[in-house]
Parts: structure tokens; C-alpha cells; sequence
């Protein structure tokens, strides 16, 4: 089973995107490495918003985490010609929304990780921080990756 189909067993499928972001690129790809800008826990017309520990759950944050994951994996398509080109999920940088005393990041971060894992199998075991902060707009959660392709 490819890794797109993988994917789609989740409920989600993958867009391309417009990489220039005017002052950013949205992803850069150097050699072999792509490297995602932060994407937030936005959609299409999803978005979740929120500090963990205050307005929303771990089990909302998990939830928000894989949207920014998807986001992630747009990237990962449109530099790579197609996800079914990684070779593996290198490092992965999880970014909380955090209320005061909320300390949980990485369950949260956990929404990211389950899904890589689930659609790359081995090559999807990644290094991996969880931090938290306060991110912009009130997303709930960021997440930034970096990818090795072929």
C-alpha cells in the first residue's frame, strides 16, 4: 500500500501549495532534505485555535496536530513530486499553544507522530521535540519537519 493510501485510510488527502510565501517559503528542499516551514493547526476550512490547558484537551491538541502534519505533508508532496518519495521522517519540531502550567506537549505532539508513523511505517520513526509556547494567531499547535526523499 503507498504511503498516499495510507494517508487516505485516515480521512485525509493531499493538496499542492503555493511554496512562496512572500518573505518565507513555505518549504525548502536542499539535496535530498526537505525542509518544512511551520504549519499550523489549519485545514482547508478547519482550523483549531487555543492554548492547551485552558480552552482546549489534549485529546483537541492531538486533533490539531495532525492537521499541521497534513500541512507538513503538502509540503513534503509538492517539492518531492509525490510523499510516496520519502525515504524517511528525520526530525520533527512540535510547537504547543500553551496555557500557564500545562505541561502535556508531548501527548499532544503524539497526533503528529502516530500519523507519520501509521503512513511510513519504520521510515517514519523521527527524532522529535515538544515544546511549549505561544504561538501565532492562537493556533493551537505548529510543527515543522525534515524529510529526506529520493
Amino acid at each position: 500500500m503507498s504511503y498516499l493510501e495510507r494517508l487516505r485510510e485516515l480521512g485525509y488527502t493531499l493538496e499542492p501549495v503555493e511554496l512562496d510565501a512572500g518573505k518565507i517559503m513555505l518549504g525548502v528542499r536542499s539535496g535530498n532534505l526537505i525542509f518544512t516551514s511551520g504549519q499550523v493547526s489549519r485545514l482547508g476550512d478547519l482550523e483549531i485555535k487555543g492554548q492547551l490547558g485552558a480552552d482546549l484537551s489534549v485529546e483537541e491538541g492531538y486533533k490539531a496536530a495532525q492537521l499541521s502534519t497534513v500541512g507538513c505533508l503538502n509540503v513534503v508532496q509538492t517539492l518531492a513530486g509525490g510523499i510516496d518519495k520519502v525515504v524517511r521522517v528525520v526530525k520533527v519540531l512540535g510547537m504547543v499553544n500553551v496555557a500557564p502550567g500545562f505541561s502535556n506537549t508531548p501527548a499532544v505532539i503524539h497526533g503528529c507522530s502516530d500519523m507519520l508513523l501509521h503512513v511510513f511505517g519504520e521510515s517514519g520513526r523521527h527524532a522529535r521535540s515538544a515544546v511549549g509556547m505561544t504561538l501565532p494567531l492562537n493556533y493551537a499547535v505548529e510543527i515543522e519537519m525534515i524529510v529526506e526523499v529520493f
